[in-house]
């Protein structure tokens, strides 16, 4: 029955997907929508002014910019603003910083408690406003590299404002208000109200109260998981039954995180004419991602040598939400790793390590379906390499969808893929070697060694998920996993713009006789190219954490 849930999930993203892709393809198709030229009027843009890639990055980056301020503005001083009934004081300029990063890079790093730290003002006009905006950002890059594939002999590859409009208005913005009512219906709150003090029902602690979260829940939920976010309302995120009350809601918010990554594949496909090819782009996703389903369900449901030695029969459940089981917290531990949103719906620190291990391959890739939009240009970029390497192999030119590749593309493709992997295994060094970084680890070995990592993979990859075994708010990890996010963000954004721009600016040539990006066995190709690639990377530093603690632990 649980193997038919995942069929199921499959067949529902194998559904909605495509579809949702066929719509954004049209919302990006040119044609003027319903009030666009009323919000054009009103902002001054000019929709038919086209940018080139250095304009188009700088908007981009300017826009972001002003947003990391903003919301970094709203964090120090949200003790003077209002709604804020718990009167929750302003955050350290650190983890104030750390936080305005990690929602403008679409990561949703958490080194604080929501609930106990950020006020209405903070998690509605901060927190949910960037939910949005990031996951806009990398919706457009998206659009700009099919524009640039479909293009030819130009160096204009759009108009930046428009772009982030249509992301934001016309994709984001209703199926985030239909999600949060459903939520509602679910049971997530959706209110102003202060905290509740409730009197608990157990008698032998009689006059005892619990305090019960309120606050606008549902609003943050629908579009932390749409937009591929992931910061959660509460500390515990969507394991806390106000996050995700029901097996339903557990259904639907993993559902609700493909959504729009499966949905760019056939998106792309329609703006460059390219259909075969957003099939198999949308093919590898859907292998890599239910496979690693697959594996990472298999090791979930191991039995704990420890049990298995005391006659306890069963899986090892520490860390997984009771009211999901095994397979719906494998399902959603699956989907928040391949599409690097972050919300997790149990503890990834107790969970056996070869399943850590799978969650952390997942996140590695960062293309097995990836973030919102940023999910696809990473894909790209591995594609590319792949399509570099194969036609060095039968000694052809090396080219893309009928564009030649230059030294300058495998460059940019190269920066795109492996700036994240780079930045984690640097950092993770760094943070080992020096004891400001080892005194936060509070498990010794190699589960330490893990949660290291896992930390910054996660901020490496815009996913924001941790294994919480750590404790990263502390200057050391509030200002290097700052860095490791913008850096991991913006140079891979700039670098996708530039490969837009240059594939614009290509003529096409006829198809050669190199390896076809459009056939099943340029698909194998590419697969065993990402996994290779990612495998030696990551490889080393796996074998001294989940390998390890494995070992170690299986054998007594």
């Amino acid at each position: 029955m649980e193997l038919l849930s995942f069929l199921f999930f499959i067949s529902l993203l194998i559904l909605t997907g495509p579809l949702l892709g066929l719509y954004i393809a049209k919302i990006f198709s040119g044609k003027l929508l319903p009030g666009e030229r009323f919000i054009y009027r009103l902002l001054r843009i000019d929709k038919d002014e086209e940018m080139d890639w250095k304009t188009y990055a700088f908007n981009l980056l300017v826009f972001n910019l002003i947003g990391l301020i903003v919301l970094f503005l709203i964090l120090i001083f949200q003790n003077f603003l209002s709604l804020n009934p718990q009167g929750f004081k302003g955050f350290p300029w650190d983890l104030a910083l750390n936080t305005a990063v990690s929602f403008v890079t679409n990561t949703n790093w958490q080194a604080y408690s929501g609930e106990n730290s950020a006020s209405y003002i903070s998690q509605m006009l901060g927190f949910t406003v960037q939910n949005f905006l990031s996951a806009a950002t990398g919706i457009v890059l998206a659009v700009v590299m099919a524009r640039g594939i479909k293009r030819t002999e130009t160096s204009y590859i759009g108009n930046f404002w428009v772009d982030i409009t249509r992301a934001t208005l016309y994709v984001l913005l209703p199926i985030a208000f239909v999600s949060a009512f459903f939520l509602v219906s679910q049971g997530v709150p959706q209110n102003l109200d202060p905290y509740l003090k409730v009197q608990l029902l157990d008698p032998a602690i009689k006059g005892k109260e619990q305090t019960l979260p309120m606050g606008p829940v549902a609003s943050q939920e629908a579009i932390k998981l749409l937009g591929t976010n992931g910061g959660g309302y509460f500390g515990a995120n969507s394991a806390h039954p106000f996050e995700n009350p029901t097996p339903l809601s557990n259904l639907f918010e993993s559902l609700l995180m493909l959504l729009i990554p499966s949905a760019m594949p056939i998106a792309f496909a329609k703006l460059t004419g390219r259909k075969k090819f957003g099939w198999v782009i949308f093919g590898v996703m859907l292998f890599l991602f239910f496979s690693a389903l697959l594996l990472l369900y298999y090791f979930m449901s191991m039995p704990h040598p420890d049990f298995a030695r005391m006659g306890v029969e069963g899986p090892y459940v520490e860390g997984q939400e009771t009211r999901f089981g095994v397979s719906g917290s494998a399902l959603f531990g699956a989907v928040t790793d391949s599409a690097e949103t972050g919300a997790v719906n149990g503890m990834f620190d107790s969970y056996l390590p070869l399943a850590g291990m799978v969650l952390m391959l997942l996140m590695g890739v960062s293309s097995v379906f990836g973030g919102a939009g940023i999910g696809l240009v990473n894909m790209l970029a591995y594609a590319i390499i792949a399509a570099f390497i194969g036609g060095l192999m039968v000694g052809r030119v090396p080219e893309f969808l009928q564009k030649k590749l230059s030294p300058r593309d495998m460059w940019a493709s190269v920066v795109i893929a492996f700036t994240s992997t780079v930045l984690a295994l640097v950092f993770t060094s760094i943070a080992l070697y020096t004891k400001v970084g080892t005194r936060s680890i509070l498990n010794a070995g190699p589960h330490g060694i893990s949660e290291v990592f896992y930390a910054y993979l996660s901020t490496a990859n815009n996913n924001g998920s941790a294994f919480a075994g750590l404790d990263a708010n502390t200057l050391f990890y509030n200002l290097t996993t700052a860095f490791v996010m913008f850096i991991a963000r913006f140079i891979p954004v700039i670098m996708s713009v530039y490969l837009a721009g240059s594939f614009a600016e290509k003529k096409q040539v006829p198809t050669g006789q190199s390896l076809q990006q459009e056939s099943f066995t340029f698909a194998v190709w590419f697969i065993f190219i990402l996994l290779l690639l990612n495998v030696l990377g990551f490889f080393p530093v796996l074998s001294m954490g989940p390998i390890l603690e494995h070992l170690l632990l299986y054998g007594g």
